[in-house]
């Protein structure tokens, strides 16, 4: 899995570059906010906003490849402690296999990367939204700011008078007048500078965000590639080839679940006669020496006692032990026909799902 660490980095490097340029241009920038400074001051703020929030979308992809990492490292055994927010149905469904054999069928990954996906464009819709809402506001600027100008044109119209040959008295009331409609433009393009600007940044923040989801999103198909399992059941196949009934298709697949669950059970049946025959083995060795001990014990005690009574106790002995031990290998052989018993059992379902099958074939 690709962390989105490098996509992070861009977006660092373009903000400083902006930075730098506003900078540098830091006086006409001044002038424009003053224009109008609360309508500006929220601009700025809704691309402050969106920018935590853009960063805050790409970051949150670490801690889902840090689970699927986990999880590979683990082989296989899913932990509860840091459960992910958008891989929850996939972790979910990893931990009811129970650390077995994970297997998708085709229809079932493309839902779970279907549900992943429509994630994923849920939260780029808020960012979307961010980028639309700056050049929302740079337009309302722009009417608000025409608008003003045009009030204020009207009413120098309105006002002007040129009589008695005062025209120095007229062009400065007009040279005065000309102050609000120059404020009202300075409103209106300032606004759509602010706005424009900030969209054009939230814009190439999002497409990092965008490419970092999905390279996040191509990883994990790949990932969960490995667990599909195809069948030519439930489709129209090649020339000549009959589909398969849906509920002979469910029928395979569970026999398949089933021999590969008695296949488990078998390999923890065997690990369990190894173990035992170890033990066994290990028994017969401490029961060698406990048996030399006693002999020893015995050549002792005969001439201490009576050898008779003494003959008669080991004897006792003796049969105890072969008694447990013939314990055992009963129950050994009772749990080793159990288990040929579960093998012919699940070969003829086996046996009956491909006579079936054989039998929908010839009806088709």
């Amino acid at each position: 899995m690709t962390r989105p660490s490098r996509f992070i980095n861009r977006m660092i490097a373009f903000l400083a570059a902006v930075v730098l340029t506003c900078g540098l241009i830091a006086g006409p920038l001044y002038r424009a906010f003053m224009g109008n400074p609360a309508l500006n001051g929220i601009i700025l703020g809704a691309l402050l906003v969106g920018i935590l929030y853009i960063f805050r979308q790409v970051l949150r992809l670490n801690p889902e490849v840090a689970w699927i990492e986990a999880y590979r490292r683990r082989e296989g055994s899913v932990s509860t402690e840091a459960m992910p927010r958008l891989l929850s149905p996939m972790a979910t469904m990893l931990e009811r296999s129970k650390g077995g054999r994970v297997s998708l069928s085709p229809m079932a990954l493309r839902t779970l990367l279907d549900g992943i996906s429509a994630r994923l464009d849920e939260q780029r819709e808020i960012s979307r939204y961010f980028i639309g809402l700056l050049v929302f506001l740079g337009l309302l600027g722009t009417f608000y700011g025409l608008l003003e100008t045009l009030g204020a044109v009207a009413h120098i119209i309105g006002t002007m008078q040129i009589g008695g040959g005062d025209i120095g008295r007229a062009f400065n009331e007009l040279k005065s007048g000309l102050q609000a409609p120059l404020s009202g433009m300075g409103t209106a393009f300032s606004a759509s500078l602010f706005g424009l600007a900030g969209s054009l940044v939230l814009g190439f923040l999002d497409l990092q965000a965008g490419q970092a989801q999905n390279r996040f999103y191509n990883d994990l198909e790949e990932w969960l590639s490995g667990f599909t399992r195809l069948s030519g059941g439930g489709g129209v196949g090649d020339a000549g080839e009959t589909p398969v009934p849906a509920y002979i298709q469910a029928l395979l697949e569970q026999t398949a679940d089933s021999l590969d669950e008695l296949q488990r059970t078998m390999a923890r049946g065997e690990e369990s006669r190894i173990a035992a025959n170890n033990n066994l083995l290990a028994l017969t060795d401490r029961l060698s020496a406990f048996t030399a001990q006693m002999e020893a014990q015995q050549r002792l005690l005969s001439r201490l006692a009576d050898p008779s009574r003494n003959e008669d106790a080991v004897r006792s002995h003796l049969r105890n032990i072969e008694l447990f031990l013939g314990r055992i290998a009963e129950e050994l052989s009772q749990g080793r026909a159990e288990t040929i018993q579960e093998v012919r059992s699940e070969i003829r379902l086996l046996a009956r799902t491909i006579a079936a099958l054989a039998e929908e074939a010839e009806r088709s």
